[in-house]
Parts: C-alpha cells; sequence; structure tokens
C-alpha cells in the first residue's frame, strides 16, 4: 500500500487533501484511481487508511476510512548533531539515521570539519538532506519525516540540545563499555535524547573541554569508527534499547 504524509492542517471534516509534487505521483506515476486505498501520516503520530475520492488539477482528496495510532516510531526523541563530514557522506548519514528512527538531524560545522559552507550552499545543502530524509522516511515506513536543521556552530548547537534529558557523545577516550552499558540501560520512554559526533578527525580537544560537563562522553567499542559510522552505531544502540522497552509487539 502506497504511503504519504501530510500537515496536520490537511486534515479536516473527514478528509485529507494532499498537494504539491504528491498529487503528480499519483496521477502520473502510480496512476491511481478513484476508490483506492492508500496510508497516510499527519506528522504527529496519527496514520490514517485513505479512499481516494477525487482528482483536482494540484490536489487530491481522500476519505478518511479508518484512524490509526502511530506504529512505527520510537518511544523517544533522538536528535542527531552531526559534524560536518566530506563529500557526500552526509547524505548516506541522513538517510540511515532516519531509517533507524531519528527526529531530527542537526549539520554542525566545528572546529575540524573539512566542509565550510558559506549561507547559500548550506540552504542547497539542507533542501537536499531534506529531501532525503523524506524518501528515507517512506521507505522505511515512518510516520514522521524527521527535519534536517540548518547547518549550526557547536556553540549554538549545544543551546539547542541544553533542554534535552540526556546528550552523548561517543569519544575514542572515553571509558570503556561500562559506562556505556549503564548510561544506556538509563534510557527510558518518552525521554529526549542528543547525539553529538565529530567529523574526520574528530572534535579539537578545546571542543571536548567545552562540552566535557554537558554531556556523557561514552564509548562505542575499542576501534575508531568513521564519522558516517559513529552516529549509525549510536542510533542502532538506542533503538535497541528502546524497542525493547516497548509494548510486546515482537514477543
Amino acid at each position: 500500500m502506497h504511503h504519504f504524509f501530510t500537515d496536520p492542517s490537511q486534515v479536516r471534516d473527514g478528509k485529507i487533501f494532499i498537494e504539491g509534487s504528491d498529487v503528480n505521483h499519483m496521477k502520473n506515476v502510480l496512476r491511481m484511481r478513484v476508490g483506492e486505498q492508500v496510508q497516510i501520516s499527519d506528522q504527529n503520530g496519527k496514520n490514517y487508511l485513505c479512499e481516494l475520492e477525487t482528482f483536482e488539477e494540484e490536489q487530491a482528496c481522500f476519505r478518511i476510512v479508518e484512524t490509526q495510532r502511530s506504529q512505527n516510531e520510537l518511544g523517544s526523541r533522538l536528535y542527531l548533531f552531526q559534524g560536518l563530514p566530506k563529500s557526500d557522506k552526509m547524505e548516506l548519514i541522513v538517510q540511515k539515521a532516519v531509517e533507524l528512527g531519528v527526529y531530527e538531524v542537526i549539520p554542525v560545522a566545528t572546529h575540524r570539519a573539512v566542509v565550510k559552507l558559506d549561507e547559500k550552499k548550506a540552504a542547497k545543502k539542507t533542501a537536499r538532506w531534506n529531501a532525503i530524509a523524506e524518501g528515507a522516511a517512506k521507505q522505511s515506513g515512518r510516520d514522521v519525516i524527521p527535519v534536517v536543521k540548518n547547518v549550526m556552530t557547536l556553540e549554538d548547537a549545544l543551546a539547542y540540545a541544553a533542554d534535552l534529558d540526556l546528550i552523548l557523545m561517543p569519544y575514542e577516550d572515553a571509558q570503556g563499555m561500562a559506562k556505556t552499558r549503564r548510561v544506556i540501560s538509563e534510557i527510558r520512554q518518552g525521554q529526549s535524547v542528543g547525539i553529538f559526533i565529530g567529523p574526520e578527525g574528530g572534535f579539537a580537544p578545546e571542543e571536548i573541554e567545552m562540552v566535557r560537563d554537558e554531556m556523557q562522553l561514552i564509548s562505542l567499542g575499542r576501534r575508531i569508527l568513521r564519522t558516517e559510522t559513529a552516529g549509525i552505531a549510536a542510533l542502532a544502540i538506542l533503538g535497541y534499547q528502546l524497542e525493547s522497552q516497548t509494548d510486546g509487539r515482537d514477543e
């Protein structure tokens, strides 16, 4: 069954209205017909089984057949603060982070980041990353489309993360896996968790000192992971921890 997303404002009076590029995709690629059923998510944790009623030039109207609660989201919101990597690695990171359940991705310009983006380039990159996030959300069956925020400095990223319940930073000089197990095991449903990942070359010593008192430094093992691997590994660990606490759907 095809899956689409809409804004909550487009859900009203027992109907859902889809606009934009999805309409052309429905009409000319999927060649959908009146009466065909689809799943639509409203970004607020609700899913709808819907039936196509009409096509207009730039809008599709669906009748809501059944309302369903979200089943595919983690019980906590995970925020990935990713140091800007080289080349197109950020595209892979965004795609896999969305598949693993991330809520937001925040690109961070750090001291050792090789990539330097001016305002125009940053806006173009962010638009591209959000398009990738949308595609990954549809492919992986997400009930929301995670947002890729505008590039932030480390200082701005720390301020943005200040209200999160827990902030983690995988770091090669952190204590061993015993601390990692303890910290991860204490995470509970409903908590908001930030994960800070450095770029190639990692965080500079002065950056580590800046954040040391703001977050938990953890280890992801004895091997040094590439920047595009570290965030994915951390999200997989957190996802496992959270999914293990859920309602027994897999029992």
